[in-house]
């Protein structure tokens, strides 16, 4: 049985918009805990400003680049005026900063 396009994308954008100021959460728990662990790909295409999109990172804990539209520095200042800290090497400590819903 198919899955509808349209219940997987709002179970992604609901989960996106549960994600607290100060956490983030990759593309792949995001399609996980809205119910679609192999739907980590469609993530990205849910995203918009209406949703806090900055949050969401890609596995290893950094901003996945966009490259044309400027958003990778923008995403990293949004999440920085939240107090989430980046390494040297531009990745985010996801056992510090990572969001997963409990409940």
């Amino acid at each position: 049985m198919k899955s509808d396009s349209s219940a997987i994308r709002q179970a992604i954008r609901d989960v996106v918009a549960r994600i607290p100021q100060g956490c983030v959460c990759s593309y792949g728990d995001i399609a996980r805990l809205a119910g679609y662990p192999r739907h980590a790909r469609l993530v990205g295409r849910c995203l918009d400003d209406t949703l806090p999109w900055y949050r969401v990172i890609n596995h290893q804990g950094r901003i996945s680049p966009r490259g044309w539209n400027g958003n990778d520095e923008l995403q990293r200042v949004l999440l920085e005026a939240e107090g989430v800290e980046f390494d040297e090497t531009g990745r985010i400590d996801c056992r510090r900063f990572g969001w997963q819903n409990t409940g």
